[in-house]
């Protein structure tokens, strides 16, 4: 076991042996882990959480966070792993370890949850583009698993059928539960027999989907299968989750139904800013982190808190600015602020105190921040 600083907050890693791994696509690799008894308690994990690993590369220490394949059912730890480029660290990852070695491994983390009702009869839609499927994947399992009532789509874009990862696993899924699976893929660089599948995902081709796909429900003939979506999960890039969230909730899909797993660093508000504040000017910010204490001065609240402090060079923990990933979670120990957007605490942590300071405009002329204990 080891602890770490990590992304601002102290996490646990445990030394896990490679038990599988397998070339998927000419930029894409799979890993499985194996859990000894000894540690099965500490990977139990939730279907669509993550893992963070550690591992050197080029000398260095490097640590990622990738998400889980596996499904809760399957006591395995299974990921989906991308290679951007050549040079970088997971392409080391890639060629420098193999069946039998052994990586630091994090304890099961992240939001992008959803808790299962085997007993309801629900619709649940799927948006992944490239290696973005991977917590969807364990998702769709999962519900699959333990909701013989819930019915499933997936659309899954890709540049082209040659990268297009887990092709083969998805097809024996629907195959299995074709009466309560349906996958549809997308190419935005291939030409397609039906010009339906050409293209990225975004909000034009989710209107199609809405009139050709998810339109007649057998179930129901008085309502369309889009009336009857209950939940809506979203992984890839921060510009096709803000694409499809909007465009998903101006169909009217509630936002507390549209759930979103961001894998790149996204500066932008997911959905626009619909609320004014009044002018606060001279905005005082003490704040806590690592046991360290800090003391500065905001020229003004038109900005949102971290934003700020990152502005002014302070090291805050963040990871994507959009208010997704939990990075700046924090204590508001005293003055006042509006959350603009919340994707991921509970109404019980925010009745506790806390925020999230990528989302934060300040309302006070005071602001008392705690980044421990959290």
């Amino acid at each position: 076991m080891e602890q770490q600083i990590y992304k601002g907050k102290l996490t646990t890693f445990h030394w896990l042996k490679i038990a599988k791994k397998e070339e998927l696509t000419k930029n894409t690799f799979s890993l499985e882990f194996e859990i000894p008894a000894s540690l099965q308690d500490h990977f139990i994990f939730e279907a669509g959480q993550f893992v963070s690993i550690k591992f050197q590369s080029h000398g260095e220490d490097i640590i990622n966070d990738y998400s889980m394949t596996s499904a809760p059912y399957e006591k395995k730890i299974s990921l989906g792993i991308k290679i951007n480029s050549s040079e970088g660290a997971t392409s080391e990852l890639f060629t420098n370890y193999n069946v039998g070695d052994e990586l630091l491994v994090s304890e099961p983390g992240g939001r992008f949850t959803l808790g299962s009702k085997p007993s309801e009869f629900r619709t649940i839609i799927g948006f992944a583009a490239g290696i973005g499927i991977t917590p969807i994947l364990s998702h769709f399992k999962n519900i699959l698993h333990n909701e013989p009532r819930t019915r499933l789509f997936l659309f899954f874009g890709n540049k082209n059928s040659e990268e297009l990862i887990y092709r083969d696993l998805l097809d024996n899924l629907a195959r299995i539960h074709g009466d309560r699976l349906q996958i549809f893929y997308f190419f935005s660089q291939e030409k397609t027999g039906d010009q339906f599948f050409y293209g990225r995902l975004d909000a034009k081709k989710l209107n199609l989907i809405i009139n050709q796909i998810l339109h007649l429900d057998d179930t129901d003939e008085e309502s369309t299968i889009w009336d009857a979506v209950d939940e809506v999960l979203i992984c890839g890039k921060g510009e096709m989750i803000k694409t499809l969230a909007n465009a998903c909730y101006h169909h009217g899909i509630p936002k507390k139904n549209i759930h979103f797993e961001l894998f790149e660093e996204f500066n932008d508000d997911i959905y626009p800013i619909e609320k004014e504040f009044p002018l606060i000017e001279n905005v005082e910010i003490d704040f806590k982190m690592l046991g360290q204490s800090y003391k500065t001065e905001l020229p003004d609240n038109k900005e949102k808190i971290l934003q700020q402090l990152l502005m002014q060079k302070f090291p805050v923990p963040y990871s994507c600015k959009s208010g997704i990933c939990g990075s700046c979670e924090c204590y508001l120990e005293e003055g006042e602020v509006e959350i603009l957007e919340n994707e991921y605490l509970t109404e019980k942590e925010e009745s506790q105190g806390k925020i999230l300071a990528c989302m934060s405009i300040a309302k006070t002329k005071k602001i008392k921040l705690n980044f421990d204990f959290i």
